[in-house]
């Protein structure tokens, strides 16, 4: 434990791990402002209440949104329309702190992108961001059932052929956080959508990814460990 001039305390915990699976909206890419302005625009549109839409949309699939909120539309088309609309609008989408260091720190085939957008728009947005592409990216078109499900971080870890209990998830969602731990995989928690006391079951909860930092094994149990630095103040 260190003590920072401002009377901060800072703690460094490590969890070593042989892959990391990362969520895309909320985690590398901030796109908050474009993602609400799309469901605002598709609610009153439907003549749905923004708040209950907004409730339930992030960290899951579109389509899986709209069949809560809206079950009586024709949801496939919807989705359709909804996610062109949102591949050519940059607007708003910027990415996170850190997260270029934190991704070109990884070996390219030790870590995935994980997303419930679909290929086309975590592509585009991960370009708009100048973040680099992975090997691995796991899509709403590449699984069955979406987060909450465990399908798509069982995918992510088939792909980079790694066990389970070896990969370490970086969730910003309940939904998210849900998946990776139905899946068997440790996670870690950011608080950039949602506050801590309602990321349940992580072994770590961390304010921004700048807590993260990455450095890669030389031929020990694990590839990866991931150093974590978490910040309290006195008082709190």
């Amino acid at each position: 434990m260190q003590t920072s001039a401002s009377g901060e305390l800072k703690n460094m915990t490590q969890l070593e791990c042989d892959a990391v699976l990362l969520d895309l909206d909320g985690v590398l890419i901030d796109s908050t402002i474009c993602i609400t302005r799309h469901w605002e625009a598709w609610a009153r549109q439907h003549g749905l209440e923004v708040d209950d839409v907004m409730q339930v949309a992030h960290g899951i699939r579109t389509v899986e949104t709209m069949r809560r909120v809206a079950p009586h539309l024709d949801i496939e088309k919807e989705a359709e329309r909804f996610t062109a609309l949102e591949i050519v609008d940059s607007e708003g989408v910027v990415a996170i702190d850190s997260a270029s260091r934190l991704l070109n720190g990884l070996p390219k085939d030790v870590w995935a992108i994980v997303t419930s957008g679909n290929r086309e728009l975590a592509t585009a947005r991960l370009r708009w961001t100048g973040l680099p592409i992975p090997r691995t990216l796991v899509t709403a078109e590449d699984v069955r059932q979406g987060k909450p499900a465990p399908e798509p971080y069982l995918v992510g870890a088939e792909r980079l052929g790694m066990a389970v209990e070896g990969c370490v998830v970086v969730e910003d969602a309940p939904a998210g956080i849900e998946a990776a731990r139905a899946a068997g995989m440790r996670v870690i928690g950011i608080t950039t959508t949602h506050a801590r006391e309602e990321l349940l079951g992580c072994e770590v909860t961390v304010d921004r990814l700048s807590a993260l930092r990455i450095a890669v094994g030389d031929g020990s149990a694990h590839r990866v460990a991931i150093q974590i630095e978490s910040i309290k103040v006195p008082g709190t």
